[in-house]
């Protein structure tokens, strides 16, 4: 097998071109191996695949940078980087990570995971390596969906200022993760003819460049020939507008064309665009047929890439049924996402109503403005977003959402511990980040019914904007409690005897406790936690603890003193979120308990996320790790209330990533 004796970019060099094709094969073969049984992104891997070896074959990794966008589309520059041996712990626990990561690999320059930041970053890098005298090319590859955000023209019109010898490789599949949406998409499709332009510019510099004395006072002439030229006989071209040369459209898939086009920018001291065509998914027909699913992807069967279904419910799942029959029943309900329609759970909205459904393309930024835009017109906007991309928004959400009191929803799946995805993509301060916000109502829910019955109340609220976070996971089973009506401000008590109802675990009498009242616990939780603290809560009630439940459902606004009404009948009250722990809810709460005459003899504490960042695993890995499983939660319950540890006085837990 070829791909076990690459151990560097140089064991690559040293390959016949005919042997490449054989390579690609066991690349695509290694890929859709892996990503069958781990799960992780399989077709745009797959399209990049002649290009990851085209640009190792001409550039001098890691003396030359490669800085992949979002780098989802990484796994043939890790298995060409000495990560073969360990490709098959890819998104595991310990294992490497599904994107670019610095401590991985000297050929990884940035931990990336969102999209269009990579033109940013390599110019950047280029601009640090010529200050410091340092030689040495910075490509940054770039695929036609991250140009829908705003963040690559800055820094493309920045490199086009700056004059940089910067090289951007425009990798066109005309997708992004949804199907692309808009005019850069179709732009970059119209633009053909290229090639033969560029044989003509580079042979015709080649001569300029032998004419002795003169050549350089012609520099300026030839530039301006060079744009008249190109608006004559070409389509107009941004690219070449913002400064930058141009070279394409070339064949993605053929090495050879590439290495060409790839060894003449290594010589162009100007920043350089080369646009490719890839197909997204090549080498496996159910990739190719469906790329959207196969974007990102649970494990599945390599044969016909089915994909096994887990008879359980997820919250998203729970949200895309909610949208269609809300949208039926409020004609005002409108959808907006940022290219995860199927992602978010959007994409059935999108076919029943589809004048109704927005996908901007990855713009998140955008998407929060546009929705503030729909609502002041009288609409609705249910705007999907991850917590990971939500992060992009904040200004947006301060300044054209609450500031105006705009009457929009924007819900935010993925909140809390993400599995697999890594350090990146985990949706952990989403809590922290708005709780401050005014004129913002904070919701968290903990099951299907929880959600549709907040969703119903966002979108009755006028003249307020709504945020509701839910988890990557399974709807748990519905409770009595789930279905009391919402109201502003106020949580969900939930009863030890609903959260242990059979014999084997009811709560424990005095009489079976030597005539001693036992001792009891409230543990506090956002919806995203309710799982792992009932898992707790039923450990507590075997133990001899009464322990019953207060499920968040507000965040913002908070209705203090009926909270401080429930706790104040509890020995210890225990908060746990699912988001960072510094300066979180339960932080929050817990000031509140310690202040309050009612509850200052109450024993306090609070579990959240501790300050770092948490790596590719599982989510019952990662809330192991950071301390938040149930025998973590039940511990500290019990530690709490047995006066093991003192009240909580700014302390977090103690789990590091």
């Amino acid at each position: 097998m070829l791909l076990q004796t690459i151990h560097s970019p140089q064991d690559l060099k040293e390959l016949p071109q005919e042997k490449l094709p054989q390579l690609s094969s066991e690349l695509r073969r290694t890929i859709i191996s892996v990503v069958g049984a781990n799960g992780g992104h399989l077709a745009s891997n797959l399209g990049v695949v002649e290009l990851t070896i085209a640009l190792h074959r001409v550039f001098d990794s890691p003396q030359d940078a490669i800085v992949w966008d979002v780098s989802h589309q990484s796994y043939a520059h890790k298995l060409l980087t000495g990560r073969y041996d360990r490709f098959s712990t890819l998104r595991k626990k310990d294992g490497i990570s599904g994107f670019t990561r610095t401590e991985e690999s000297e050929h990884d320059y940035f931990d990336a995971g969102h999209a269009s930041s990579s033109i940013s970053s390599a110019l950047g890098l280029l601009t640090a390596w010529q200050l410091n005298g340092r030689e040495g090319k910075v490509v940054a590859v770039i695929g036609d969906g991250a140009l829908t955000g705003g963040m690559a023209y800055e820094a493309l019109s920045h490199a086009g200022h700056l004059a940089r010898n910067l090289i951007v490789v425009v990798n066109d599949n005309q997708m992004s993760i949804s199907r692309n949406t808009g005019a850069v998409s179709r732009y970059l499709s119209r633009l053909t003819m290229t090639t033969g332009y560029q044989n003509f510019r580079y042979k015709f510099d080649r001569m300029v460049d032998r004419i002795p004395y003169i050549n350089r006072h012609l520099g300026k002439f030839i530039y301006r020939l060079k744009r008249g030229l190109k608006g004559l006989l070409l389509t107009n071209n941004l690219f070449v507008d913002l400064g930058f040369e141009y070279a394409g459209p070339l064949n993605g898939h053929n090495i050879q064309q590439m290495e060409k086009i790839f060894r003449r920018a290594k010589k162009i001291h100007r920043p350089m665009v080369i646009h490719i065509v890839t197909k997204k998914g090549k080498g496996y027909s159910p990739a190719e047929n469906d790329p959207s699913s196969f974007h990102g992807v649970s494990p599945f069967s390599i044969t016909d890439g089915m994909v096994e279904k887990i008879d359980t419910l997820s919250f998203t799942e729970a949200f895309s049924t909610y949208m269609v029959q809300a949208g039926e029943k409020n004609p005002k309900l409108a959808a907006i996402t940022a290219a995860m329609s199927k992602g978010t759970g959007l994409d059935a909205f999108a076919r029943k109503f589809p004048s109704r459904f927005f996908d901007v393309g990855i713009a998140e930024e955008h998407a929060v403005t546009f929705a503030g835009g729909l609502a002041a017109g009288g609409m609705i906007p249910v705007v999907a977003i991850y917590s990971t991309f939500i992060q992009r928004s904040v200004d947006q959400v301060i300044e054209d959402l609450a500031l105006s009191k705009r009457h929009a929803i924007l819900v935010l799946d993925r909140a809390g511990a993400v599995p697999s995805d890594g350090e990146t993509h985990q949706g952990v301060f989403d809590i922290t980040l708005f709780r401050s916000v005014p004129n913002i109502s904070f919701l968290t829910v903990a099951s299907r019914v929880d959600l549709e019955l907040c969703m119903d109340w966002a979108i009755k609220q006028a003249d307020e904007t709504v945020i509701i976070r839910w988890p990557k996971s399974s709807c748990p089973s519905e409770l009595e409690s789930f279905k009391h009506p919402v109201q502003s401000g106020r949580g969900l008590l939930v009863k030890g005897e609903e959260l242990a109802p059979s014999p084997a675990v009811r709560l424990l009498s005095e009489e079976e406790t030597s005539g001693k009242r036992a001792k009891s616990i409230l543990i506090v939780c956002t919806g995203g936690m309710f799982s792992e603290c009932q898992t707790a809560s039923r450990s507590l009630i075997l133990s001899g603890f009464n322990c019953d439940m207060y499920v968040l459902r507000f965040i913002k606004p908070f209705d203090e003193s009926y909270f401080v009404s429930i706790a104040s009948k509890y020995d210890a009250v225990l908060m746990v979120e699912d988001g960072v722990a510094l300066g979180g809810i339960g932080e929050h709460l817990a000031f509140i308990l310690m202040e309050n005459s009612h509850t200052s003899s109450v024993k306090t504490d609070f579990m959240g996320f501790p300050d770092g960042f948490f790596a590719n695993a599982q989510r019952d890995e990662i809330l192991e790790q950071a301390g938040l499983s149930s025998f973590h939660i039940a511990q500290r319950a019990k530690s709490l209330v047995e006066n093991r540890t003192k009240r909580h006085n700014k302390k977090v837990n103690d789990a590091k990533p």
